[in-house]
């Protein structure tokens, strides 16, 4: 193997390592700093609690992480093309909202009724992203500000169509949409032996996403222009990229995608939406993304390690007395050592890169006139 390919490779394996060696040691400080125990907190976090319960959190996790996942690579595609998408919160609340009225409306044959909730999803994500997309392409709105306008408007959206179509429960404050039947149900499978909970059966869906991701990005002409603009606008243009229309279609895949990040938990969970459907993935999909280095394998080990966390604060309130924010200020440090070790092994990249070349140069500067050269021809 050559050096180069070893300088490569160490390069890329040197920013997990120190992101991981850099969380550890902040965190341990908090963490002795808040009182609580480091090792216990430790071991707690690797063994994953009191015995037996390992396959349920194994299971627990695959399933919040295919839910945070789904998130992520929403956020992700928004990001290749420099975009902020910080509204996957409002189209993915909106889209399950629909797609479960949707859902408990019709009664069609198993694999239809399901593809119908699928695509309600995805079209609704994909409408209400398209909005901010407009807005940026016709009137110059900044995403960021135009998202998070419309995480809000879809929050009372939701909330007002809920109590006009919802069906109480008898002795309960809570409301929901009607059941979803049982041929728009997406059935679990059981993924280890002893584990009392059963995987998502979306968990297959969002992999079939990350690999379609994967494919758009990095073997498609779409993929190129996504790319490319993201880099560099200007370019875009000069190559001939419409910069204006990938903007809103970038955005129209975000939402699509977005769309779906509430249907494990429907399909396989709840069948119906309420009060209690858990809010807050868009943003949390925001830190797994950067984490994830917008890569579809990068993301899914980002997912998997939050979700990991979010399970693991159970058991280190009961054996490590840790308090649960105490575990979103570990998901916090571990964002911002992630972002500060590829940061620095960047840097160190390219200052490596300029000695090189100035060391090429140098060499070939110094280097004597080959036989029967001329002066003139070793100046140019």
């Amino acid at each position: 193997m050559k050096n180069r390919d070893l300088s490569r490779i160490g390069l890329a394996l040197a920013a997990p390592l120190l992101a991981v060696a850099f969380s550890v040691v902040v965190t341990s400080v908090i963490l002795l700093a808040a009182g609580d125990p480091v090792w216990v907190t430790w071991k707690t976090l690797v063994t994953g609690g009191l015995p037996g319960v390992m396959p349920r959190n194994l299971m627990t996790t695959i399933n919040l992480g295919t839910t945070y996942y789904l998130s992520a690579i929403a956020v992700a595609i928004g990001f290749r093309m420099n975009l902020f998408n910080i509204g996957v919160d409002g189209q993915y609340r909106l889209a399950v909202f629909a797609a479960a009225v949707v859902g408990g409306a019709i009664n069609l044959p198993k694999p239809l009724h399901i593809l119908v909730v699928i695509v309600v999803a995805m079209a609704v994500g994909a409408a209400w992203a398209a909005i901010a997309g407009l807005l940026k392409v016709g009137r110059g709105v900044s995403e960021v500000i135009s998202t998070i306008m419309l995480n809000a408007i879809a929050g009372g959206l939701v909330a007002y169509l809920l109590r006009r179509v919802a069906s109480g429960e008898a002795a309960s404050n809570n409301i929901s949409t009607p059941s979803i039947p049982e041929s728009g149900r997406m059935p679990g499978f059981t993924l280890l032996p002893n584990a009392p909970v059963k995987a998502y059966g979306f968990v297959i869906v969002a992999a079939l996403v990350g690999v379609g991701y994967w494919y758009l990005i990095s073997r498609t002409r779409f993929g190129f222009d996504l790319r490319a603009t993201g880099r560099s606008a200007t370019a875009a243009v000069a190559s001939g990229v419409n910069v204006k229309r990938m903007i809103v279609a970038s955005m129209v895949l975000s939402g699509a995608v977005a769309g779906l990040v509430g249907l494990p938990e429907l399909l396989g969970k709840t069948y119906t939406y309420d009060l209690s459907f858990p809010a807050g993935l868009g943003f949390t999909g925001i830190a797994i993304a950067l984490v994830g280095r917008n890569s579809p394998v990068g993301v899914a080990v980002a997912a998997l390690l939050f979700a990991y966390l979010d399970v693991a604060s159970n058991p280190l309130q009961i054996l490590a007395d840790v308090a649960p924010e105490v575990v979103k200020i570990m998901q916090g440090i571990i964002v911002l050592s992630v972002v500060i070790a590829y940061e620095m092994v960047r840097r160190y990249s390219v200052v490596a890169e300029q000695r090189k070349v100035a060391r090429e140069l140098g060499d070939h500067e110094s280097s004597p006139p080959r036989p029967g050269g001329t002066a003139q021809e070793v100046t140019v």
